[in-house]
């Protein structure tokens, strides 16, 4: 298949193209033929500018020619465009997917020259570009021949017979690649990845509800067991919440409420299995303990300004 046409309404194949061929063929001449009499028209308004409006045509007729011109204008250009291709795409005997493929196989072979002439394929298996040549590029003269038929008369001729089904089957090939080589080269970004053995399930819903239970109780036992690796022997939890800074009072208290910690002692102070603190091995709490991040920029500026005046 070549593509799906939406002015004829079927699918361009080997049997429908040299039809669709000639469709087009003869749409532009046709268009071409009648731009020649739309142009020749204007033409002559052009010439005749300077007349008074009713020796010329009326309003009515204007807009039709003008908008008659325009459409013919574009639909002319965009058919000879595919007429171009067509000739091109028939010349050298591919069809728009085969070129899209041509395409794409020469962008895998310059992205592969840079990483040694291997790209990455599926599950990490590393494939190799090599450059292959067309196969069934067998000449200008005879691809035309393959695909409008043998007898020169019948290519433009609109009642010419369709080709027959077993000559879509086999194609002769130039012999440029091994007869073993497939055609289009392997594509790893197309390449299918490996099938894993999924039987062992009895449906292809993996999270069930038993697996969800038993996902809950693991989670909880592994809390039960960071819960006992972060308490001390007796009991008391050794995780504790940050301690609250009052700003009225400058200093830290338990909670939001602001109160005042009893003997300056923090919950969050760090203390070991023997229950000893920082300030036990000569570090001091104060100066490691109060981040000035925490404490509001009016309390700062205050302390620098008694500073100031004590100096």
């Amino acid at each position: 298949m070549d593509h799906h046409c939406p002015w004829t309404i079927n699918c361009v194949s080997h049997r429908t193209f040299p039809h669709f061929f000639r469709f087009l063929f003869y749409s532009v001449t046709a268009m071409l033929y009648l731009e020649y009499f739309l142009w020749i028209r204007l033409s002559i308004l052009f010439q005749n500018r300077s007349l008074p409006s009713y020796l010329g045509p009326t309003p009515t007729q204007m807009i039709f020619l003008f908008t008659f011109t325009l459409t013919n204008s574009i639909t002319l250009f965009a058919l000879a465009v595919l007429l171009i291709r067509n000739i091109y795409t028939l010349a050298s005997n591919t069809t728009t997917i085969e070129g899209w493929e041509i395409d794409r196989h020469d962008t895998l072979v310059r992205r592969a020259r840079s990483h040694g002439g291997y790209l990455d394929g599926p599950d990490g298996t590393k494939i190799r570009i090599q450059r292959q040549e067309f196969p069934y590029d067998i000449g200008i003269y005879a691809n035309m021949r393959q695909t409008m038929g043998t007898g020169l008369w019948a290519w433009l001729w609109p009642f010419a017979a369709t080709p027959r089904n077993e000559m879509g089957l086999e194609f002769e090939t130039n012999g440029f690649e091994d007869p073993n080589t497939s055609w289009p080269p392997p594509d790893p970004d197309r390449m299918p990845r490996r099938q894993y053995n999924l039987t062992d399930h009895d449906d292809p819903f993996t999270q069930t509800d038993k697996t969800s239970n038993i996902n809950i109780q693991a989670f909880r036992e592994r809390q039960r067991r960071d819960y006992l690796r972060f308490s001390k022997s007796d009991g008391d939890s050794k995780l504790k919440l940050r301690s609250v800074y009052n700003p009225s009072s400058d200093r830290w208290s338990d909670d939001a409420s602001g109160e005042d910690e009893h003997h300056h002692q923090r919950d969050d102070e760090w203390r070991d299995a023997d229950g000893d603190r920082l300030n036990d091995f000569g570090v001091d709490e104060e100066v490691e303990y109060i981040d000035e991040d925490d404490i509001p920029l009016s309390i700062i500026l205050s302390r620098k300004k008694s500073v100031r005046k004590t100096q």
